[in-house]
Order: structure tokens, then C-alpha cells, then sequence
């Protein structure tokens, strides 16, 4: 009795075992190719339209950034030396952070290919931390701006003649930056 009780357990084990084995091949296979194919054309499709969205989001700043820094000529008005609105942009930052402008100088622009470099010299005093928003904000600024060298002049002979602690925080610091403007090509193309 026990062993065909044995048997039958056995045997119904087998039956659920090849059963479960059948209903997983043909019933619940792997999903058919073009199905995963799909999947990867949505995930595709989803960045895209995520890419989409920021861009929509921006094209304000887009605009702005291309307004700002595009002249349709070398001779234009936004290609000039000493470009007054950025100079007023860049007191105004200077101003916003309690920094002491010692020197602002432009220099001669640098005409390349496809933009122009408007550089300037500017000579400030400041914390580190001052320094840091300034960067911060110049690199927020509508205007491409590159920073092409800077100079922290904290020297030994700076330290020996001055006693006070606060004295020391500030630094005279040489930043040579320069404005960038890009120049519409005067090349057509033909579609």
C-alpha cells in the first residue's frame, strides 16, 4: 500500500513536472523578436522625446544665447571692441559680490575664422569665495565667455607686510577673460 501510494505521488510529480515544463515552452515562451525589437525602438523614441522637452524647455535661453553672441559681420555692432553691455553686465557682477575692482582693461580684439575674441584684463579684489560666485555668474552670463588665464597674487613678500588676519583674506587677483562672438557664415548652401 505505501509503496503505491509512493508511485502515484511519483507519478503525479512527473505529470505536474511535464505539464509545468510544456506550459512553459509553448504557452509562455520568450516574447517573439520584432516585440523586442519594438521595446528597443521605444526606449530610443523616449529619449529622444526627453531630449525634446529640455530643448522646448530652453529655447528661450537658446534664443538668447544666439541673440547675444551671432553678429552677421565682422563690421557689427556686437563684434566691437569693449562691448559696453557686457562691460555693464561685468560691473554689475562685480558689484553684486562686494568685490573691489581695481583695473578693467580691453584689449585689441582677435579675429578668427568663424568667431571673434574680444579680450579684457581685469584686475579685482576679493575672497575665494567672492571669486568663486563671480565665476559662477560670468559662466551663467548671456555672453560666451572664456576664461583664458587668471593670477592670484598672494606672494611671500604680501604675507611679511601685513600683520592683520583679515588683510590676508583678500586677494589681488589678475583675471584675463575674453568675449566670444560668433560670425554668420557668408557661404550658402544649396538644398
Amino acid at each position: 500500500m505505501m509503496a503505491k501510494r509512493n508511485a502515484i505521488l511519483a507519478l503525479l510529480t512527473m505529470l505536474f513536472s511535464v505539464g509545468f515544463w510544456v506550459n512553459n515552452t509553448w504557452m509562455i515562451s520568450d516574447k517573439p523578436t520584432y516585440l523586442l525589437d519594438l521595446e528597443d525602438e521605444l526606449i530610443e523614441l523616449n529619449e529622444q522625446l526627453i531630449s525634446a522637452q529640455i530643448l522646448a524647455s530652453r529655447v528661450e535661453e537658446v534664443y538668447t544665447l544666439f541673440e547675444e553672441n551671432l553678429a552677421l559681420s565682422k563690421q557689427d555692432s556686437l563684434a566691437d571692441d569693449a562691448s559696453l553691455p557686457f562691460m555693464k553686465n561685468l560691473m554689475e557682477m562685480v558689484n553684486l559680490h562686494g568685490i573691489t575692482l581695481l583695473n578693467i582693461k580691453p584689449k585689441p580684439r582677435v579675429e578668427k575664422s568663424k568667431y571673434i575674441a574680444a579680450p579684457y584684463e581685469v584686475i579685482m579684489q576679493c575672497t575665494y569665495e567672492q571669486l568663486g560666485k563671480f565665476m559662477s555668474d560670468l559662466e551663467k552670463s548671456p555672453r560666451l565667455v572664456t576664461v583664458d588665464e587668471f593670477n592670484v597674487k598672494n606672494g611671500i613678500e604680501r604675507i611679511k607686510s601685513n600683520a592683520s588676519e583679515m588683510d590676508l583674506r583678500e586677494q589681488i587677483i589678475e583675471i584675463h577673460l575674453s568675449t566670444l562672438t560668433m560670425v554668420k557664415s557668408s557661404i550658402k548652401v544649396s538644398v
